[in-house]
């Protein structure tokens, strides 16, 4: 069977242990042979590059991103201009202000960025982060009215506000201005603030609908210089060097899963730079208080940092994000880092109890149907901070959409949030069943949604996403392949190949992480770790040795291979460098495997 050019089946897996067929990505030799003679690389390289839509006159750009050759516009954003007027002049005239922002990683760097300009500038702007039980997500009349009540005149709302009708025309009602910087999907028409600045706002010409809300603010501070320039505000004053909040634009980028190409590729790359020399007091306290250290990358942004900062909004005080990365203090960063830590422990046992519940639930008390489209699973008094968390951990055990519910019986609520399969588009579904009557409020996109519910609804609720995403299942199936990248032996898959591919980072959505596939492997050594994890040594015909980890698979087919001595695997997954103890080699991080008995081809 052949996709998009490519056979499928890819070392005869036409159905591996996790259930997908592999693939290898699809790339036209002729391309890969153009990307070699333009630019030196490596077949394997090349054909990487090749297979994530790269050209030979796109080569450079994507291997060396800089904001210099990528910058867009900032008057091909709708609004930018007048944003940045309205801005500039409530700086004039000392305008009181604050800053609204969301309470994730995204809303605290997008907030941090203003904050540090204005200062910069001499003015400080609080911030105001709504509580995510309170007083959910986004602005609220009740919000504004609050923010009006403590002087404030003209409110910025981060990564927030686009959706917010109802709020805004309040806010314009009690005489307070709101400027709108947002990213995410809207309306046709937009709500009546002062502007509105987002790249998929409809009609807007930027062609920069990738960006997460910090890059947004990052070309707004570019516009703020341009205007305050143009006025003359840096006669007497040193203009703000906009590349020392990379760091913050590229924390956003990352952590909010935007797709790393083009210009939001540069903020990425360039941002992980700046972010290396940890000049951000609050980066730095967070990167301490983990017990971490070194040049900062992608892991660095999205699994140390990313998630203490979020703990805030999930579990504990929904300002303290945007307070760490604003503050100048090196007391308040390490007091906020040190309780965003503790937040963060705290998480993780409150989501692996909803997690160990809701599978629990899901395979023993519901009795699981395997030909279902989706999973819906709710529980009461399950902690609406951690319910997206775990529903993306049963996505990837289950392969298919989950629709988590917490339910507040006090309140007659639930909660729910949702995450989607390639080829399901879960937040259609929601919006059907909010359109049908059946929730409270509803919405997303294609992979990932939430709602709230009354709970005698839920089992109406399932019954009306299944029918709805059956009719996608087809579709869905095709599409859940698992694409590799190289081929490698056990003894080949070592630190040189690893520091080859390295040259396109940073990885991400847009720019996956290349993918490694290894045949007919033998289990020399394996083991199980706390936590559920597999930890092994792989060898092939001529002596190569390949230490490897399978995370969380323990109790999945995967994992149960895998702790078989002796056992004969095709294995796939991403390398890692292994510097343990001056070690200087890699580790593979096993996603998925095969059993060649199985395979044909």
């Amino acid at each position: 069977m052949t996709t998009d050019g490519a056979t499928v089946g890819y070392l005869g897996v036409s159905r591996s242990l996790s259930g997908r067929a592999w693939r290898l990505r699809p790339a036209a030799d002729s391309d890969v042979r153009g990307l070699q003679q333009s630019t030196g690389l490596s077949e394997p390289l090349a054909r990487a590059l090749a297979s994530r839509g790269i050209s030979r006159d796109q080569a450079d750009n994507y291997l060396n991103p800089t904001l210099r050759g990528l910058f867009p516009d900032p008057s091909s954003f709708t609004d930018m201009d007048r944003a940045a007027e309205i801005l500039v002049d409530a700086l004039e005239t000392k305008r009181p202000m604050a800053v609204f922002a969301d309470y994730d990683v995204d809303g605290a760097s997008s907030a941090a960025q203003l904050v540090r300009w204005f200062r910069a500038m001499g003015q400080d702007l609080p911030i105001y982060v709504p509580d995510r039980i309170l007083e959910g997500y986004g602005p609220s009349p009740i919000a504004f009215k609050r923010l009006k009540d403590q002087g404030a005149e003209l409110v910025i709302t981060v990564d927030c506000g686009a959706a917010a009708y109802d709020a805004i025309a309040s806010a314009v009602d009690i005489g307070l201005e709101v400027v709108v910087i947002d990213h995410h999907l809207m309306r046709e028409d937009p709500p009546k603030a002062a502007a509105v600045v987002n790249p998929n706002r409809p009609g807007c010409q930027s062609g920069q609908g990738v960006l997460a809300a910090a890059g947004v603010v990052f070309v707004l501070l570019a516009a703020l210089n341009r205007e305050a320039r143009r006025r003359g505000l840096f006669a007497g004053r040193s203009e703000p060097d906009l590349r020392q909040w990379l760091d913050l634009a590229a924390m956003g980028a990352i952590c909010d899963v935007t797709s790393l190409t083009g210009f939001n590729r540069a903020l990425a790359s360039q941002g992980l730079k700046v972010m290396s020399n940890w000049g951000n007091l609050g980066l730095k306290a967070l990167l301490d208080v983990a017990g971490s250290k070194g040049p900062a990358g992608v892991f660095h942004a999205g699994f140390i940092l990313g998630p203490r900062i979020n703990a805030g909004g999930r579990v504990g005080r929904s300002d303290l994000g945007a307070r760490l990365l604003s503050t100048d203090d090196p007391e308040e960063a390490r007091d906020i880092a040190a309780q965003l830590d503790m937040l963060n422990v705290e998480r993780k046992e409150v989501e692996k109890q909803v997690l160990d519940e809701a599978i629990e639930r899901i395979e023993h008390e519901t009795n699981l149907d395997p030909d279902a489209p989706v999973i819906l699973v709710s529980g009461d008094g399950w902690h609406p901070g951690v319910i997206g968390i775990v529903a993306g951990r049963l996505r990837e055990r289950y392969r298919k959409p989950v629709m988590v519910i917490g339910i507040d019986r006090p309140a007659n609520v639930g909660k729910g949030s949702g995450r989607s399969q390639t080829g399901y588009n879960l937040g259609r579904a929601v919006q059907g069943a909010y359109e049908a009557g059946l929730l409270l409020s509803g919405g997303g996109h294609a992979m990932a949604a939430g709602l709230s519910v009354r709970p005698e609804l839920i089992p109406e609720l399932r019954a009306f996403l299944e029918e709805k995403l059956s009719h996608e299942r087809e579709e869905a199936e095709a599409a859940d392949l698992f694409d590799i990248d190289a081929l490698v032996s056990a003894g080949g898959a070592g630190r040189a190949l690893y520091d080859d591919f390295q040259r396109l980072t940073p990885f991400g959505p847009g720019n996956p992480e290349p993918v490694f596939a290894a045949a007919g492997l033998r289990v020399d050594q394996s083991s199980s770790l706390k936590g559920g994890h597999v930890r092994c040594t792989l060898t092939d015909e001529r002596g190569g040795k390949l230490r490897a980890v399978a995370w969380r698979a323990g109790d999945t087919e995967i994992g149960k291979t895998l702790l078989q001595r002796g056992a004969l695997v095709h294995v796939a997954g991403r390398l890692k460098a292994d510097d343990w103890s001056g070690r200087n080699g890699v580790e593979l991080e096993i996603d998925d495997a095969a059993d060649p008995r199985l395979c044909h081809g």
